[in-house]
């Protein structure tokens, strides 16, 4: 499925967004809310994960919205080879999940999703979820971020070549990583630091583009990984 022509909105361009969810009800009425928004336009729908990757490679879309659980390849497989390290050229991929503890999601997350959403989220959550992944920042809250390391801290081991890389961080930029990792926002960060939120901002662009990382999905599982933060 295709959907309508991309135009620009008030000068920009349409949030291209591909659907992804075995279960048709879901799917159509994700579609109905996106598809009725001035900036956003729906390219096309998938109701499996290999459709999905299929559909992906083909439309390039800016955000796919994938489900977990999807029927031929599932959807954390799906977002791997989407927006995976080994992806040749990576789309945005936005998680939706039934339970916001799903260990599926946390698999996803290091799969390369930029985040997840819960599929009770109100329809304005969604939405802005949408617009945060495409502008490319990453979509995981602070409670959820820590729910998700400590219930599954077990997952992430640490390594010695993670550890090498985190290594290249000054000392502030890791103490900034390590508050991300325990899944302060910007405006957290800012008030435990007794810096502005402009000057966290620059330090969270610094580590993600001297750790050579996507989002702050990504600072968070190499923090755990390396060992530099503590799940407890």
């Amino acid at each position: 499925m295709t959907g309508p022509t991309d135009a620009p909105v008030d000068g920009g361009a349409l949030i291209r967004i591909l659907v992804c969810d075995d279960q048709e009800l879901v799917r159509t009425g994700f579609v109905t809310i996106l598809g009725a928004q001035p900036d956003m336009t729906v390219v096309g729908e998938a109701s499996d994960g290999q459709e999905a990757v299929r559909l992906a490679q083909r439309l390039r879309p800016d955000v796919v919205v994938m489900d977990v659980r999807m029927p031929v390849l599932d959807g954390i497989e799906a977002t791997r080879r989407i927006a995976g390290p080994g992806a040749t050229d990576p789309v945005k991929v936005l998680v939706v999940t039934t339970f916001d503890l799903d260990e599926h999601v946390f698999d996803a997350l290091r799969a390369g999703a930029s985040g997840f959403l819960l599929k009770d989220a109100r329809p304005a959550q969604l939405l802005d979820a949408v617009r945060t992944v495409a502008a490319g920042e990453s979509l995981l809250s602070p409670a959820i971020t820590r729910k998700l390391i400590g219930r599954f801290a077990e997952r992430v081991r640490p390594s010695h070549s993670d550890d090498d890389v985190v290594g290249a961080l000054t000392a502030r930029e890791r103490e900034v990583l390590v508050l991300i990792a325990d899944g302060l926002s910007n405006a957290e960060i800012a008030a435990a630091l007794v810096i502005s939120t402009e000057t966290v901002k620059t330090y969270v662009s610094r580590i993600l583009t001297k750790l050579d990382l996507r989002d702050r999905v990504q600072a968070v599982v190499l923090a755990h990984r390396s060992g530099l933060a503590n799940p407890a």
